[in-house]
């Protein structure tokens, strides 16, 4: 059995994860179901703990069971459904088919190995190439990485690098088997503003290159706004909203989605006070049986909160899971 057209690389229907602590159950992914096409781009927004990073994780079969578990859903990657692979088959998916590049590359990057055998390894150990080709292999993804001195920086151990270079290394390792799709988990939170421009540029061109699709995680709406070509909106584990990138920026439909695009700082804006959004995410042990956005949404009724909520599409090719997206309109 196969799931989706030949344009759609991974395509999540219905997915659910759990993480089963002491205190109960939290709900980390509720009946979550996107779709990505070959050679896209999809930013994936939203707070802490809306349920980006556990998202990636679930794709790569990285959730840490116990505690965590997947107890509904499908993840459909080229055809394939991943969440039916053997330990042994998801081996041969991670770091070939699909890479990551995590946030903070000094908890990723091993201190003891130089870059050069980490950026390699994977292809050594699925046997594409051999020892003796790895070190050109390894100064070849540092040029397309934009590193100077490749040859120098080769043999050198993660502490001697910048920050920025450091990622790069990163980045250098996770398109070393020419993967389908990258996922980017906050990929420039810990860089300055023009490392991070560096970063995205370079991710862009790779993609442009090599055609991969790209998953960019971010908290940045700015960031998700220049590189994205489809935006999905993420709070509580569940997807709020999820369309085309200028869809999104101009014509929202959902509040949350509204809240986030106020608190982005505007040259433009009259008043140069930002609009934060007031109150706190909720408790993923005791999520409200309706929208999880309710106790802190501008427009929400009685029902909101009472009246389950699922994804739907209210323009082509342009889903929301608010029960009035008419009330979101800026």
């Amino acid at each position: 059995m196969t799931q989706g057209s030949d344009e759609t690389l991974l395509n999540i229907v219905g997915l659910n994860a759990e993480f089963r602590t002491r205190a109960g159950t939290v709900l980390a992914s509720k009946n979550l179901s996107l779709s990505l096409r070959r050679g896209q781009t999809m930013g994936i927004v939203g707070e802490s703990g809306s349920g980006k990073s556990v998202l990636c994780r679930a794709i790569l079969g990285l959730i840490p069971s116990p505690p965590g578990f997947i107890t509904g859903g499908e993840i459909w990657f080229d055809g394939e459904d991943l969440l039916r692979f053997t330990e042994d088959q998801m081996e041969q998916v991670r770091g070939v088919e699909i890479s990551m590049i995590f946030q903070d590359p000094m908890t990723t990057l091993n201190p003891v190995w130089r870059v050069g055998d980490q950026i390699t390894e994977g292809l050594r150990v699925h046997g594409k190439i051999s020892s003796k080709e790895s070190r050109q292999i390894g100064i070849d993804l540092l040029q397309q990485v934009a590193i100077a001195s490749p040859e120098k920086r080769i043999d050198e151990y993660p502490h001697r690098l910048s920050g920025g270079m450091r990622q790069r290394v990163m980045i250098a390792t996770a398109i070393a088997s020419s993967p389908k799709l990258l996922l980017a988990d906050e990929p420039t939170t810990a860089l300055d503003v023009t490392i991070q421009d560096q970063i995205l540029k370079l991710m862009m061109d790779l993609q442009a290159r090599v055609g991969m699709s790209i998953i960019l995680v971010s908290h940045d709406m700015g960031v998700v706004a220049e590189t994205s070509d489809v935006v999905v909106v993420m709070y509580a584990g569940q997807v709020m909203e999820q369309a085309a990138t200028e869809a999104i920026f101009l014509h929202p439909q959902h509040p949350y989605t509204v809240a986030l695009l106020n608190s982005i700082p505007r040259m433009d804006a009259r008043s140069k006070r930002l609009l934060p959004i007031q109150g706190q995410p909720p408790d993923l042990l005791k999520l409200p049986l309706g929208c999880p956005f309710s106790e802190r949404c501008s427009v929400a009724t009685p029902d909101c909160a009472e009246t389950p909520i699922s994804p739907r599409e209210v323009l082509p090719g342009h889903v929301t899971s608010c029960l009035y997206p008419e009330r979101a309109a800026q």
